[in-house]
Order: structure tokens, then sequence, then C-alpha cells
């Protein structure tokens, strides 16, 4: 049996032990009857109340907590989801591009194997690195002891997490913004089992999500147990592509089934329009790999953002005996991106991209948020004629990407990679210890995390583009992300900004040129002089203070250069803590630097169109009015 090891959190090369494979993001049902009402039987939430226990520091974390017989009667008790700087513990801290121990500790250049500096102890025994132990126990639900796998999805865990399940260790996971998944069922007993998680706040991941924002740790996104039934439809692409004549759909669909040894049965597939109307109807022996490819649909309804037309595919698996095991929903749109004399196009036209930059933010919670909460960003969007949106700059809820195929809102859908900090100081270029750059012991997490985010995200219609990542230089480990990208998905474009600082990968990274803020008479420079690619402002305006004033000079390119298709505006919502003044007792709005954290980009993090609590800001109505201009 594997043991767990303290050093990996000072190892770039372990990212991920003993974790499934990612897959695809689809829901399963029973019945019928559990569709209609949106209930699986198949999960069994495990958020809410667990026991918890802080340390400042690894030396000072409670070893061994996770025994069933260890002594847990000093642990306090905290919500899952739920950062663990919000529920009390640490200090909040907000920065922008520098480390959290820039000025404290020594940790230059960031630790690589094989150079003289081997970093050993560097977030292991690290000072300011919090722990957080979690426990809980549960007894598994009725339907879900029938099944033939039970699996743990971690939805959000910042930043790297043990696992052990009734004493047994089970796995460790980075990426904090990636969903993990383990196999419980060797470790599950009957009755009562006790499930505990070591999350420590930095691992060498540390340096890969520098993002500008605040810095929390915890289990801030839901935790699920899933029973998988004896046939299983582990993992599915759906393409809904369109054919030269962009009236006629081409659909296929590729299905992964994970099933016990001889099951036997067979998988309908049905496809029906947004009526309800069937227009394929097909029945396969179950197999470990089912294809429909290339099949042809006359004169299909096409997705776009004015008009993002839904079709609903519907996989049924059954046994032997015809009884249904299992029922897979999706719903998808028929488009097509593509790459034509230099121009982006969907569904045959000129893509403009009236785009915002979005964290995911709640003035009370941080990055825990709600349904309701996204519900209203997307209402936003509507009323102000945002029809883009970047993932800034890391994966997002699942169901945000759900939201965003019924909504119509082009998504560039980011991986969580940022190492802002390696190759920029004070604003200065000097990517001498630039991560991931080309060292190859960084290359595996960082193409994990592509990989991460194509195999969940895959089949959302409203991914236009996958984007490697924000403010990290150019390397060859970068380039490594774009190929896998080329090599599993034709049917969208890959975007990254850090080329345009490392001109050796122009041809190996971007199918666009990107920039931050580049003023517009630079940007028409650029546009002037044959350019090789369309320019994409990724982040653009900067809504800090009195900003948007200047957006009519960037509304005015789009008129002039086809080649010029818009951008996202950093950004959609202030980061800000809402908490009680100390002396008047009101409700008020803090930004970095007002919890004395020290070092801090202060308010750098309020320069969203909203405030915080979601109210707009003036400058929402320039947006508006210049987006207005160019909805498509």
């Amino acid at each position: 049996m594997m043991k767990p090891e303290l050093s990996w959190l000072d190892d770039p090369q372990t990212f991920r032990v003993n974790q499934l494979p990612a897959h695809s993001d689809h829901r399963f049902y029973q019945s019928e009857s559990d569709l209609a009402a949106g209930q699986s039987r198949f999960t069994q939430s495990l958020d809410g109340t667990w026991q918890f226990k802080f340390a400042k520091q690894p030396s000072e974390r409670p070893v061994g907590f996770y025994a069933p017989d260890y002594d847990r009667s000093s642990f306090d008790t905290i919500t899952v989801p739920e950062h663990i700087e919000i529920a009390g513990y640490g200090r909040l801290k907000y920065i922008n591009t520098t480390y959290p121990w820039e000025g404290k500790i020594y940790r230059r250049p960031a630790y690589a194997l094989g150079k003289d500096q081997k970093g050993e102890g560097m977030f292991s025994d690290g000072e300011d690195n919090y722990v957080g132990a979690y426990l809980r126990t549960f007894k598994l639900d009725p339907e879900l002891r029938k099944q033939q796998r039970i699996v743990v999805q971690f939805d959000g865990v910042e930043q790297a997490m043990y696992l052990w399940l009734n004493g047994q260790f089970v796995g460790y996971a980075e990426d904090s913004f990636s969903q993990s998944e383990f196999d419980l069922t060797p470790y599950l007993k009957d009755g009562e089992n006790l499930i505990a998680v070591e999350v420590f706040k930095r691992s060498t991941a540390a340096f890969i999500e520098d993002q500008d924002m605040f810095r929390f740790s915890g289990i801030f996104r839901s935790v699920r147990l899933v029973g998988e039934p004896k046939i299983h439809v582990q993992d599915m692409r759906i393409i809904g592509n369109l054919a030269d004549n962009m009236t006629t759909g081409d659909f296929s669909l590729k299905l992964k089934l994970n099933r016990q040894a001889n099951a036997e049965g067979n998988v309908k597939v049905v496809i029906t329009d947004a009526d309800g109307e069937s227009l394929y109807n097909t029945t396969q022996a179950v197999n470990d790999d089912i294809e429909i490819n290339h099949q042809m649909f006359p004169n299909v309804h096409l997705w776009q953002h004015t008009d993002p037309y839904l079709y609903q595919l519907k996989v049924t698996v059954q046994d032997e005996h015809g009884k249904v095991i299992e029922i897979v929903p999706y719903k998808f749109g028929f488009r097509r991106v593509e790459m034509k004399n230099k121009i982006m196009l969907l569904n045959g036209k000129r893509i403009i991209l009236n785009g915002v930059n979005r964290h995911e933010w709640d003035a009370k919670s941080g990055r825990v948020i709600t349904i309701d909460d996204m519900k209203q960003d997307l209402k936003t969007f509507k009323e102000n004629n945002i029809n883009a949106v970047r993932t800034c700059h890391y994966p997002n809820r699942i169901e945000w990407y759900y939201m965003c195929d019924e909504a119509g809102i082009y998504m560039m859908a980011e991986n969580n990679l940022e190492s802002h900090g390696t190759w920029q100081k004070m604003g200065v270029v000097e990517p001498s210890y630039n991560v991931p750059g080309s060292l190859p012991e960084w290359r595996e997490a960082v193409v994990d995390r592509a990989r991460s985010n194509y195999e969940v995200f895959k089949n959302h219609t409203a991914i236009l583009f996958w984007s490697l990542g924000n403010e990290s230089y150019a390397g060859d480990d970068i380039a490594a992300m774009n190929a896998f990208y080329k090599d599993h998905d034709d049917t969208r474009l890959v975007h990254y900004e850090g080329v345009c600082r490392n001109r050796a990968y122009e041809d190996q990274i971007s199918d666009m040129e990107s920039m931050m803020y580049d003023p517009p008479k630079e940007i028409a420079k650029y546009l002037d002089n044959n350019p090789k690619k369309p320019f994409v402002d990724c982040e653009y305006m900067h809504d800090m203070g009195n900003s948007i004033g200047g957006m009519s000079s960037y509304n005015d390119l789009i008129d002039k250069y086809p080649m010029y298709q818009g951008g996202f505006i950093w950004d959609f919502i202030d980061q800000a803590i809402e908490t009680k003044d100390e002396v008047t007792g009101q409700t008020v709005l803090r930004y970095g630097g007002d919890f004395d954290d020290r070092h801090s980009d202060y308010e750098f993090s309020g320069d969203g169109l909203l405030f915080a609590d979601r109210t707009p800001k003036p400058a929402l109505q320039e947006v508006k009015y210049y987006y207005g201009k160019h909805i498509n």
C-alpha cells in the first residue's frame, strides 16, 4: 500500500497520486423520473459541517489525525465549501503579481530538479504554509451501496490535498480549480465511514497559481460521492459541427463505457430538437467503446449568441434484460469555429467579442459562489450586451459552462496557470527563472492541467477557444500544452497572450495575436503591417477608478479592421470582502491592504464593472452603449 509523503509538496513532478483520469462532466440518472426531477440517486453530497483543525505550518499539524482512533476532542468545525480564511483562520491576503513569500524567504530560482538549489522543505517545512485537517463520517445512501464503484469528487481544493478513508491513504492532488476524483471502493466498509482530507495552502503548484487575486486555501467547492452502475458511461465526446454549406449539421459521438466483466446490454442514442421532435435514434450492443461518426442533419438550427439553440442528446444504457441502468442527457448546439483569411469565424461570419474577464467572486464568501450568483452575472451580461467571457484564470464551477451554453455566451476556457512572479519583477520582463518555461520537470504538470480542462469541458458548445493560461511568459512547456489541444480538438481555436513576450514561440502557441492594454494606436500599427494573425484584447480597459472612458477608440477599430475582433474587459467584478466596520458598525467592502495584509497590491483588487456586492458601477453604462454597436 502506498505511503503518503510530505515531500510531494516540494516536487513539481508529483501533482496527482491515485487520481482517476479526467473525463467529461456529464450527469447521469437512474430513471426517466429522476431525470425529469433533475435529481440523481447516483450522487450523495458531502457538503456541510466537517470537523476541522487548523495549523499555521506543517510542523504543527495533527499528524495521524485521519486514524479512526485519533483523539479529535480539540477539533473545531468548518463548513464545506468554505475558504479557511473566511472561516476565521489564518490571514486574508490580496496580491497581484508577486509571490506571498517574497521578501521573507528566498526561493529563487523556483524549485527545479537537478539544479543546485533543490528546495527540500520549501513547502513541507515552510513557514506560513497553513494546513487544514478535515474529517467527517458518512453512511452510503442505499442506492449507492448497489453500484459497482464509488468515487469521491472534489470540485475545488486549494491548493494541495491528501485523502484518507477509514484510516487508509487514498490519494493526493494539486490543481486547485480542477475536479479531483478518487476511487473509494476498496476502502469502504458497511455502516459508518470516516473520510479525512489534509489541505496545504502551498505546494510547488504555488509557482503556477500566482493569479491576481486573494490567496485562499481549503475545500472551497462541493464534495460528493458518486456511484457508478455495472455499465456506466465513463466518458463522452460530442461534436456538433457544420458542413461547408453552413446549414448541414455534422454530428459525431464517442462513448467510453466502464462495465463489470461480462456485463451485456445495449446503448440507445436519441437526438431531439428543442420541441422534442426526434432527429436521430439508434441502438447498439454494449461495448467498451461506441462511436457514431459524421451523422449528417440537413437544415439544422445554428447556435450563436443571439439565438443559442440547443439540441437534446440522450444516451440510455440497458442491461441484457432491457432494464434501464443509466440515462445520460446532454444539450449541445451545431456551430462551426474556424480561421479563414486570418479572420476568426463563427458559422461562417466574423466573430466580434464583447467580452469580460470574470473571476468567481462573492463579497461574503470569496470564490465560494452560488448558482444565484451565476444567474445574476448572466442577467447582467444580457442586459449590457456582453456576449463573451474569459474564465480568468482557471476553470470555473462546472455549472457555469452549462449556463453559458444556454445563454449563448462565447467562452474562452482558461487553464489554471499563472506564474507572473517568476518572469516579471517590478514591472520589468526578466525571465531568468521563469516557470514553467522550458523546464522538463514542470512540463507534465502543466500539460495535465490542459488535459483536465479539455476532458471535463470538451462537450460545451459555448467554448470557442481554449486558453493556455495567463501571464506565464513562454517556452517549450506551454508549447506542449498547445500541442495537446491541437492533437485532441480541431473544432476550436487556441489562445495565449504570453507569446507576445517571446516571439520565438509565435508559431507554436497561439492562433491569435493577443495583448493586454495595448493602446488603440499600437493595435492599429500592428494591423496596418500585414499581420499574421487576427488581434484580440484578452485584457483591456482595466476598470479601476474612473476608467472605461476611452472605449470608443477600441470600438472604432472593429469597424476599420476586420482582423480586430474585440476583447475582454478587465474585469467583471471587484474582489472585495464585506465586513463590519469596527468603529461605525456599518457594513463595508474592504479591498487588498484593508486586512493588514503585507505585502499587498491594495485597491488593485477593485477593478470590476460591478462592485463586489454586484452593484453596477457607472462605467457599465459605457460598456452597454459601445458593446451594443457590435452584438453578434
